[in-house]
């Protein structure tokens, strides 16, 4: 090899070495109910910071939480509630003193076009002819619990108990609903603002009066190698157009006033 091609070699083995060096992962533990609309973002932040890469991972938000306690290489975790990254707070996991909020979920019902069910209210879920009633597991999904106290605090729990379709997660019981598995799904209007369920049913939001507010909060994971990253995407994520877009997919801004 002559001189000129051996410091042609190197020099473009030094270029892509600290290219390799200067490109970022950031790994994101994001809460279930952002799974219809957190891609578009991601690849909308990749597009303004082409020298990171989002992976995003989604599951309900206590399943996240007590992986990122047990160790698991997150460097951002978006829940569904501020409960949960509190808990990555106290577990002296998380970078800042307090869980950021950056939107606030809303929970509806939602049945298909060709359910039959004309009255979809929280009293129509009396009517004999509703058989099954999905939801998210309650005890580690915020938007579950969000429906249990619904029906709770509207006196109906005990008569709709019965017909309760357990899903593991609040997309997992969008799924249930949209597939026929179950003809009512307590969901979030991320789920049901989407193309495919705005087509395939219709929704009814659920009185705000009746549940705990889903303030989604954020906490960025202690130590971890993407947190610079974190940080950018949280700055990104609050930001007023990015606000915007969420109050436009079923999130409003933390700060709003609840309707």
């Amino acid at each position: 090899m002559s001189d000129r091609r051996f410091w042609l070699a190197a020099f473009l083995a030094l270029f892509l070495s600290h290219a390799l060096l200067a490109q970022q992962t950031l790994r994101i533990a994001a809460a279930a109910d952002l799974q219809p609309i957190l891609p578009p973002l991601i690849k909308k932040f990749e597009q303004q910071q082409s020298a990171i890469t989002v992976l995003a991972s989604y599951k309900s938000s206590a399943i996240l939480a007590t992986q990122i306690l047990s160790g698991a290489p997150f460097d951002l975790f978006l829940a569904a509630d501020m409960s949960y990254p509190q808990r990555i707070v106290a577990g002296g996991k998380a970078e800042s003193p307090q869980p950021l909020p950056y939107a606030r979920g809303t929970l509806v019902l939602w049945t298909r076009n060709d359910s039959g069910l004309r009255d979809l209210s929280l009293k129509g879920l009396l009517n004999p002819a509703v058989h099954s009633v999905a939801i998210a597991n309650p005890s580690h999904a915020p938007y579950g619990l969000a429906a249990q106290q619904t029906l709770e605090h509207s006196g109906l729990y005990s008569a709709v108990q019965p017909r309760l379709v357990v899903a593991e997660n609040i997309a997992q019981a969008a799924q249930y609903a949209d597939s026929g598995n179950a003809q009512v799904g307590f969901i979030s209007m991320t789920s049901a603002l989407t193309p495919r369920l705005s087509r395939d049913g219709h929704f009814a939001r659920v009185p705000a009066k009746d549940y705990s507010p889903l303030v989604q909060g954020a906490v960025v994971v202690r130590g971890s190698a993407g947190a610079a990253a974190a940080d950018k995407f949280l700055d990104f994520l609050r930001s007023p157009a990015i606000g915007i877009w969420l109050s436009a997919h079923g999130l409003q801004p933390a700060s709003q006033p609840l309707r």
